[in-house]
């Protein structure tokens, strides 16, 4: 029976409790991005619908637009989260200038592949998508703007006084070069994802070292 006095004022705007939803304990809008990271990464962007990633989280449509307008604003809240923890990083490491630069690349070379690989779905191929660059992702292409700069600005304090320093072709080259690395690391990681993250992160922030023309990372001092 409706309509009774004890029922008390609706709130409006707000999702209903949703019975599909799966017992996860993650809140809604994080069962939502991690439904659209399966399905956009497994069977693709295009192919997915709204309704498939409600499905997919236990939620119904109507739901889902509650917390994200469309597949646009879950595609960029996912892209940014993989650039927003080594940006931060990225800056403070750049302001750090009492360590080598070096030792500074190297960390961040690290972190970024952890956090690449770090995921259970390769969210680092969402990069070549076509929409990637429409408007809608004008802040994820910032953000990772900002975070090849800083790569750049610490093979610069690498290179200052060498060939490539005084050659911004060459300096341009080999930031390409690095950052190429460190993104494409998810193509290897996808073939092999039995391979011990760490070990693997380790073993890619060195190769970024030999290209900018570093043997090995400075020892931290005890």
């Amino acid at each position: 029976m409706s309509g009774g006095a004890d029922e008390g004022p609706r709130r409006v705007g707000r999702p209903r409790a949703d019975r599909l939803r799966p017992v996860s304990g993650r809140p809604p809008r994080e069962e939502l991005l991690c439904a659209a990271a399966e399905l956009f990464t497994v069977q693709g962007y295009a192919a997915t619908t709204t309704r498939a990633v409600a499905e997919r989280a236990g939620m119904r449509q109507a739901t889902m637009y509650h917390y994200f307008g469309g597949k646009e604003d879950l595609l960029a809240e996912l892209l940014e989260s993989t650039v927003a923890p080594s940006l931060a990083q990225g800056r403070r490491l750049l302001a750090d200038t009492a360590r080598s630069a070096a030792r500074r690349l190297w960390e961040l070379c690290r972190s970024d592949v952890l956090l690449l690989c770090g995921t259970p779905y390769n969210l680092g191929a969402l990069y070549l998508l076509p929409e990637v660059g429409g408007a809608r992702f004008a802040q994820f292409r910032r953000m990772r703007g900002e975070l090849k700069h800083i790569y750049r600005e610490l093979l610069a304090e690498i290179c200052a006084g060498t060939e490539p320093a005084g050659d911004g072709a060459a300096l341009a080259l080999r930031n390409d070069l690095v950052f190429g690395l460190i993104e494409g690391v998810m193509l290897i990681r996808r073939a092999d994802p039995a391979r011990p993250v760490a070990a693997f992160a380790q073993a890619t922030a060195d190769a970024a070292l030999r290209i900018a023309g570093v043997a090995a990372a400075p020892r931290e001092k005890p």
